[in-house]
């Protein structure tokens, strides 16, 4: 069983900062990439930023929407994963859920997920 503790979410104004965090516990056999997804009510989950869990810097991957406001970060040691978002917009109120992508040693990846915490951006 792998949990995801998500903790950073809250209510803030127009061209505020707010960070995220994200730790696995459990038992993992390999992490290949932990991120972040978003989704409002009636929309499609979607990635707002994902980052390899490679050893050493992993290759962080972001929707045109967030770069070059969001930074995405790790920490293997203590599986964990960051999200400082900065300059924020209210099309970036939803709620955000953590991403674990578990390897299986054979070919397929196993999708963890986090309960969601819900960021409000007013105008």
């Amino acid at each position: 069983q792998v949990n995801l503790m998500e903790s950073g979410g809250g209510s803030v104004q127009a061209g505020e900062s707010l960070s995220l965090s994200c730790a696995a516990y459990g038992n993992i056999f390999v992490i290949k990439s932990m991120g972040w997804y978003r989704q409002t009510p009636g929309n499609p989950r979607e990635l707002v930023a994902d980052i390899e869990f490679r050893i050493g810097d992993g290759v962080a991957n972001y929707s045109d929407s967030v770069k070059g406001r969001f930074t995405i970060s790790k920490d293997n040691s203590q599986r964990t994963v960051y999200l400082d978002m900065k300059n924020l917009k209210p099309e970036d109120t939803a709620v955000y859920y953590c991403n674990l992508k578990e390897g299986s040693g054979w070919g397929y990846n196993y999708d963890h997920w986090g309960q969601g915490t819900q960021v409000t951006v007013s105008a």
